[in-house]
């Protein structure tokens, strides 16, 4: 069973809705079909959809592979879990404001790195242990 990700998973997708729905908006307010038409704040949008897209699925993966791996306690889980969904937040409210460097944006990633670190350390420990 894979309970405890499930809510998480659930939960990204919320957030990965949120941040499209921006890109939609600001395409649409700006009528740019595709890319971002030079402008700064739909770059941003685009690059917030695009990299909770290239980091959210393989730390899905990872957490998937724990839970079903069992032996691992739930609040790991849910540690891990949450300190996704918190650091993409972080991550996508700090790039929508601001193109440099903001704290939301280097929580965000800080954040993130940090679930998947972590995550790979116990997927390998526990694919070793198998």
């Amino acid at each position: 069973m894979i309970d405890i990700v499930l809510i998480y998973a659930a939960l990204l997708a919320l957030v990965l809705l949120a941040l499209s729905l921006r890109v939609v908006r600001l395409r649409r307010q700006h009528q740019v079909g595709i890319g971002t038409g030079g402008v700064p704040e739909l770059g941003r949008a685009v690059r917030a959809h695009a990299n909770f897209c290239e980091y959210v699925p393989l730390a899905l993966v990872l957490l998937v592979m724990i839970e079903l791996a069992g032996g691992v306690p739930d609040w790991v889980l849910h540690g891990l879990g949450a300190g996704l969904v918190v650091g993409r937040l972080l991550h996508g409210v700090g790039l929508s404001g601001s193109a440099g460097p903001s704290r939301g944006r280097i929580a965000g990633t800080a954040l993130t790195w940090a679930v998947l670190l972590v995550a790979a350390g116990i997927a390998l420990g526990l694919g070793i242990a198998h």
